[in-house]
């Protein structure tokens, strides 16, 4: 397949988890990729790690400053910017009554900051260029669904999920989509932690009719067909891919977290 072949594409979050899977699939499938991440030694061995047409710059992807800076480098290193997968997110996870501000902003500030800047920024280049483009955000089923200990977490996801389709009503006319993938339990280092907590993976196994996490690479799978022009009339959308979890919920993680 070479669905993306002579485009470039922006990766934010690019070099671990489901950004990793995205910039791989987006250079089997022909495109340029210039990817973000807070991590610069990972983001300094991407070439090494992705090949050639991969390079990137390290990114706060919550200063608008550093954002502006990627978009930029993008430009200069590979010429154009066609595509945006804003990935990067992360979580710190406490009981509403025990969450400090600090702690809330930064829940809020890097999922969804993040997918803001990622979203002004992309619009902004495609308005300049007068040229189509696609917004791909990476939300969360924690955007429909809540789960105990994730208020701020889910709150942003949420959030992201209501800015894209906002973004795609105000930019549709123009030619330019922007839609939303939302993942449930992924096999990533970000959920390495809670699930190597004893019996966490079987309540949570209990919950997800498919019996199983996805793959990074499943999760890049969904978002490269919103990238595409396979999905060109799709704006505006939020696609959930769980597993089924949906339709069970979340387990009550109060045994396992205190």
């Amino acid at each position: 397949m070479a669905r993306f072949d002579d485009t470039v594409a922006i990766v934010t979050g690019g070099v671990s988890g489901i950004g990793a899977a995205v910039t791989r699939r987006l250079v089997d499938e022909g495109a340029r990729v210039f990817v973000a991440d807070i991590n610069a030694d990972a983001v300094a061995a991407a070439s090494d790690t992705f090949g050639p047409n991969v390079a990137g710059l390290r990114t706060d992807v919550t200063n608008e400053a550093e954002m502006t800076a990627l978009f930029d480098g993008a430009l200069e290193r590979f010429g154009r910017v066609d595509s945006v997968y804003n990935v990067a997110g992360g979580s710190k996870p406490g009981r509403i009554v025990d969450t400090d501000l600090a702690t809330w902003d930064f829940n809020i500030r890097l999922n969804l900051y993040g997918a803001f800047l990622g979203t002004k920024l992309g619009a902004a280049h495609f308005l300049a260029e007068k040229k189509p483009g696609s917004i791909v955000n990476v939300a969360s089923l924690n955007s429909l669904v809540p789960m105990h200990f994730g208020a701020g977490y889910a709150a942003a996801k949420a959030g992201v999920v209501m800015l894209t389709e906002n973004a795609a009503l105000e930019l549709a006319d123009q030619g330019i989509r922007v839609n939303a993938v939302s993942p449930g339990l992924v096999a990533t280092p970000l959920t390495g932690g809670l699930m190597s907590m004893p019996g966490v993976t079987e309540a949570y196994m209990e919950r997800i009719p498919t019996g199983r996490a996805a793959e990074p690479e499943e999760i890049a799978a969904v978002a490269l067909f919103l990238g595409s022009t396979d999905a060109s009339y799709i704006n505006g959308e939020n696609i959930v891919v769980d597993g089924a979890w949906q339709t069970s919920g979340y387990p009550d993680l109060r045994p396992f977290l205190g």
